[in-house]
Order: C-alpha cells, then sequence, then structure tokens
C-alpha cells in the first residue's frame, strides 16, 4: 500500500529530494503545500486519499499549532506530525494537547520519520 503524505512549510527547501528519497521505501507519496494551502488539500475528495499530515509548527500566516485543531475537527483519528526548528518541551506539549501524533524537531531524523510512519499506517487510529 501507498501512503499520501502531505508535508506542510513555509521553507521551500523542504520540498527538497532528500526527503523524496529518504522516504521512498515507506512507500510513500509525498506532496507538499504552504500552510493555508494544506486545508484545501484535505478537504474534499483528494483529502480523503491523504494519509498522514507532517506540518511545520513555525509559519508566518497559519501555524501548525492553529492548523492542527482544525484538521483534527474535521478528521479526529486523522495522523498528524508536528515538525519545528525547536524542540522546545512547551511547544511540543501543546501540540500534543491539540492532538499530534508525533513530533520532532528539524533536521528530519528520517530512519525515526519513517519508522513513526510505518507504525502510524499500521494502527487504523493512526496512533504510532
Amino acid at each position: 500500500m501507498t501512503v499520501r503524505v502531505l508535508v506542510v512549510d513555509d521553507e521551500p527547501d523542504v520540498e527538497s529530494s532528500t526527503f523524496r528519497r529518504e522516504t521512498r521505501e515507506v512507500h510513500c507519496t509525498i506532496e507538499f503545500a504552504l500552510s493555508e494551502a494544506a486545508l484545501g488539500k484535505l478537504a474534499g475528495r483528494s483529502g480523503e486519499e491523504v494519509s498522514l499530515l507532517v506540518s511545520d509548527i513555525k509559519m508566518p500566516s497559519l501555524s501548525g499549532l492553529d492548523l492542527l485543531p482544525m484538521v483534527k475537527e474535521r478528521r479526529p483519528d486523522f495522523p498528524v506530525f508536528m515538525m519545528s526548528d525547536f524542540g522546545d518541551t512547551d511547544t511540543v506539549a501543546t501540540a500534543m494537547a491539540r492532538g499530534a501524533n508525533e513530533c520532532f524537531t528539524k533536521p528530519v531524523d528520517f530512519p525515526k520519520l519513517k519508522q513513526d510512519i510505518k507504525a502510524a499506517m499500521s494502527d487504523p487510529r493512526g496512533h504510532g
């Protein structure tokens, strides 16, 4: 089964070949969106095909912490992973309280991310 992952970030370099290459063995289809565009991609029929959301926490217009409850309100069991340049405990606690399944710090630890994607996809509730 191929997993469709939507990565939300305000930094254009996140859409690098490294992210695609590193997640290839998980059989992922990776799509990228800016913060506001993520809600549009998750709405409607094509959004039902998205298996996992990976979102940056700090974004200028709509933060990942603001995006997270919007996503969870629409799809409560939808797995959402949050990533940040800063791994402070308050931010992680807030993300988890708002429904994040995982939080990790940039630069991305791809072996852990791959493991977490596999775990989230094997659990029908999206919890790894």
